[in-house]
């Protein structure tokens, strides 16, 4: 990618920390021998005479004696020449002169020492990166805007498809196009990297990766192998659909003979929303234009489970707004284990009003426009869901495989059409009994229903209100873990586990029977289990999950027992750290991934619940990215609580290298801010925040404010009816507090943010009217929650009909506030089909109205949410960059009431 320069002058793009000293680590050394020898010969000048005091030697200088000349001053004795003897006042002034030169050595004496222990002589790839340091050492370079854009930062970071054998065998994964000569699809033990580890064989599945069908080429996007590694089921031509879903054409690859075909052969060139295979390795499931159909292996034809599917009626998969909020991914359908069964989701979206996505210079859709439309743009028709207008009908349904029948179950006790959102499906064993979990449009009430698809009979078995308990919300998860009974080990009856809250903090809970409300509770605490269980060791009783125990901006790797006792810590807990993880099938093996705040690691190892030779194998260290971190300046990051309100809140402020507390530098703020988010963690992060402090010399501060995740139900559900407000005021408290720093420039202070982030940049500023904050910026922002999708909003916010004064309130509508800020930028991307570029345009005409005009605008063609097309997003990072420079360079402080410079008298000229 050509590099776009972010200064016109060539002195001015050098970084404000470059390094003028040489790279070469021995000259580096002559220089400093240099300069302690200049030190010498200036205190041997010290005696009027000439006497050389400071080392035994004289000078061949003008009034020296030489040493070798024994007159009445020699002594004999002890063969040290003595001088003659003084006045009283020239004794006095040896007195001095000896006193000044023994000050000028004990200071080079301590800058000497000051020097060696800051290492600033050594190169600086000598010096490892230490993320606890609070001083920069050596000279290393500046963090560059084309490293952060390229992923030079990004550590490289492997994922394992754990896959389990034919047979169940545990530790297997699954190698897709590894290279260095290895077939193209393979399923190999883990421990095969090690050498002389216990491993099993491997097993080809695809030797190559392109393979032809009648004729027609074929290279794989995507692989899925059946359950006994006899087929895979391979998907081709990929196009992009929303932020999760895709097309594609898809064929059955056969392992034995190497060969493939099409998925339905009756229409090979047909693109598939979805496929998945059955348990059994038997059958394919899979949706096309909307319809689902069935291909069993032992037939060449398909069979159509539905029939009317279409543009407004979805089966099996998500329409926008579920993809987007509820299930993040492309599929609602579900086999049962035994693959009798098959659950899917019915979406109605006939209601649902639309919004039209407009591309300028690109035709997504790939269809020529008809002879003479040429110049008109694509539009694209989205039905979204806006907070409050109606929302799709989602209702839950079955096939039954062996008799051809779909069919529902009705539940007692369920929400309305209207007032439904299904968020969860687990099948719960080889019964035919399936958990659903639902919860009314304003995710306050949860219904979890019991389904027996056999008996065809539903009940809800456990209902909560959480605006009652704490006025919040319930967040969509898909964690729920079904645990079989198994009365000879402790277990009499199937259960589940599943996230609940506990004393105002998110933990494990285990619920047996299924249908008992009340659980055993598995963790407690003053701390939050992230992302559910993990795995669960069936035979030990054994839960992995992972929490914040340590603290809540790191995560640890724990083990329990079901029943709740003996926590143990499967990281290392001794020191700080930010881990995840991923186990093998059969819960035997994990993939511990070290995330930070040191160079990131991964190894394999084995776990408690493996009964084999205990296994470690550390295969990523990183070492290309300790080598950069080691070359580079990058900022001295301080943790920290502030407490407001009386809630501690997290917050890192990055220093730029060779912080000096004794300059006044500008502060910039960075936030997101949604509710549950965090943004302040131990990772190992080198992103645009570390470019401005490293190259540019900013001091950045980003703050988890009320509302953000993994601190609480308390400050986390405060923000409930009215979010932006309280996370705003936490922004400007905190940014007083560094305003009073003796190191920060109170007026040169920015917020900044990106889609809930630039929401909370213009919330933060309009709140604050200008009198912390002089600048922000806003890329994709929110500016009024009647825009956003119903789901999301709605969850935090209510509907606008049970809520008006809270939208009122949330939306940015003050804009002699914003006029009290001195410049602000907002940039948006045209085709957004999630934060819709009605937003910023609303915005933009209150602005008109107003009359106000101390702000720029850029926008980016057909761009979407990310702002990438046609090297959108490289623009607006060098717009972030130089817009920024300007800002606290001052240069926006003279676009108000502008004069000719002719007027003033001033010579034209240009800069």
């Amino acid at each position: 990618m050509a590099s776009t320069p972010y200064h016109d002058d060539e002195e001015e793009r050098k970084p404000l920390t470059h390094d003028s000293s040489s790279s070469d680590p021995a000259r580096n050394s002559l220089d400093s021998v240099t300069s302690s020898s200049d030190t010498s010969i200036a205190l041997e000048h010290l005696n009027e005479d000439g006497t050389a005091v400071g080392n035994g030697h004289t000078k061949g200088l003008s009034g020296t004696r030489a040493l070798d000349d024994k007159g009445n001053d020699y002594d004999d004795e002890d063969g040290f020449y003595r001088p003659p003897r003084r006045q009283p006042l020239e004794r006095r002034n040896r007195r001095i002169m000896w006193a000044l030169g023994g000050l000028c050595l004990g200071g080079w004496l301590l800058a000497l020492v000051l020097f060696l222990s800051q290492q600033t002589y050594r190169h600086a790839s000598s010096i490892p990166f230490d993320p606890a340091a609070t001083a920069s050492h050596g000279s290393g370079k500046a963090v560059t805007l084309d490293q952060y854009l390229t992923g030079a930062w990004r550590p490289r970071h492997q994922q394992i498809s754990w896959i389990a054998g034919a047979n169940g065998e545990d530790g297997l994964l699954l190698e897709q196009n590894a290279g260095s000569g290895k077939d193209y699809l393979v399923v190999e033990d883990v421990r095969s990297r090690t050498p002389n580890a216990e491993a099993q064989d491997s097993q080809t599945l695809m030797k190559d990766g392109p393979f032809k069908v009648d004729g027609l080429d074929v290279q794989p996007n995507g692989v899925w192998p059946s359950k006994d590694l006899k087929k895979v089921l391979v998907m081709s031509s990929e196009q992009k659909n929303w932020r999760h879903s895709f097309t594609g054409l898809y064929w059955i690859f056969d392992v034995a003979s190497q060969q493939a075909e099409p998925l339905d052969p009756a229409k090979p060139s047909d693109r598939i929303q979805l496929a998945s295979w059955s348990p059994q390795s038997d059958a394919i499931v899979f949706t096309r234009n909307n319809n689902m159909y069935l291909r069993k292996l032992s037939s060449n034809s398909v069979e159509q489970i539905t029939k009317d599917g279409g543009s407004e009626l979805f089966y099996g998969v998500p329409d926008w707004v579920y993809e987007e909020e509820v299930f993040g991914g492309n599929s609602v359908t579900w086999w049962s284990e035994d693959g009798k069964f098959i659950a899917f989701l019915r979406t109605n979206e006939t209601a649902v009003p639309e919004y039209p996505i407009q591309y300028f210079v690109s035709r997504p859709s790939g269809k020529d426009p008809a002879p003479g439309e040429e110049s008109y743009p694509e539009v694209r028709q989205l039905k979204y869901p806006k907070a409050g207008a109606p929302n799709p009908v989602v209702d839950l349904q079955f096939y039954d495989v062996a008799n051809n029948d779909v069919f529902s179950v009705t539940t007692d006790n369920d929400f309305p059409d209207d007032d439904r959102l299904i968020t969860e499906l687990v099948w719960a064993g080889r019964d035919g009994k399936v958990l659903v979990k639902n919860t009314n449009r304003e995710s306050y009430i949860l219904k979890v229903a019991l389904i027996d698809v056999v008996e065809r009979t539903g009940t809800v078995v456990r209902e909560e209100d959480v605006k009652a308990l704490d006025g919040g919300w319930f967040e969509v998860s898909e964690e729920t873990r079904y645990i079989p009974g198994d009365p000879g080990n402790g277990r009499p009856h199937s259960g589940y586990i599943d996230t609940v809250i506990k004393e105002g903090y998110d933990h494990l809970a285990y619920f047996t029977p299924l249908d008992n409300p009340e659980p055993v509770m598995i963790t407690t605490g003053e701390w939050e289990v992230v992302n559910g269980p993990s795995a669960v060791d069936l035979k030990a009783n054994l839960v992995y999950f992972v929490a914040t125990k340590e603290s809540s901006i790191q995560r640890h790797v724990y083990t329990v027992n079901l029943d709740g006792t003996s926590l143990q810590h499967y990281s290392e807990h001794r020191k700080e750290g930010y881990y995840d993880v991923s186990f093998s099938t059969g819960v035997g093996f994990a993939l511990l991934s070290y995330q930070g705040p040191d160079i990131p690691w991964q190894e394999v190892r084995s776990t408690p619940s493996f009964k084999g030779h205990y296994y470690k194998h550390r295969f990523e260290t990183n070492t290309g990215l300790a080598k950069l971190a080691a070359a580079h300046e990058l900022p001295i990051e301080i943790y920290q609580t502030v407490n407001i309100s009386g809630v501690d809140l997290n917050l890192v402020e990055r220093r730029p290298p060779h912080f000096d507390e004794n300059k006044r530098y500008p502060v910039l703020f960075q936030l997101y801010g949604g509710p549950g988010s965090q943004q302040v963690d131990k990772k190992f992060t080198v992103d645009f925040q570390s470019y401005v402090a490293s190259n540019l010399g900013y001091v950045v501060v980003t703050l988890d404010g009320r509302g953000t995740g993994l601190i609480g139900r308390k400050a986390r559900t405060i923000v409930s009816g009215h979010i932006g407000y309280y996370e705003g005021m936490d922004q400007i408290t905190a940014a007083k507090l560094w305003a009073k720093k003796p190191y920060v420039d109170p007026e040169r202070m920015a917020i900044w943010g990106w889609s809930y982030g630039g929401f909370m940049a213009l919330k933060t500023l309009e709140l604050d009217g200008g009198e912390t904050f002089k600048y922000g910026m806003a890329v994709a922002p929110v500016t009024d929650w009647r825009f956003y999708d119903s789901i999301y909003t709605e969850r935090y916010m209510q509907t606008p009909q049970n809520n008006p004064d809270g939208y009122d309130n949330t939306t940015i509508s003050n804009m002699t506030a914003l006029q009290g800020n001195v410049r602000f930028l907002m940039m948006h991307g045209v085709a957004d089909d999630n934060v819709h570029m009605q937003n910023s345009l609303t915005l933009l005409d209150k602005l008109d109205l107003a009359g106000v005009e101390n702000y720029d605008v850029h926008v980016f063609p057909d761009s979407d949410h990310s702002i990438y097309f046609h090297n959108a997003n490289r623009m607006v990072y060098d717009r972030l960059n130089n817009w920024l420079v300007n800002a606290f360079n001052g240069e926006w402080l003279r676009t108000e009431d502008a004069i000719p410079m002719e007027r003033i008298g001033a010579t034209s000229h240009r800069r």
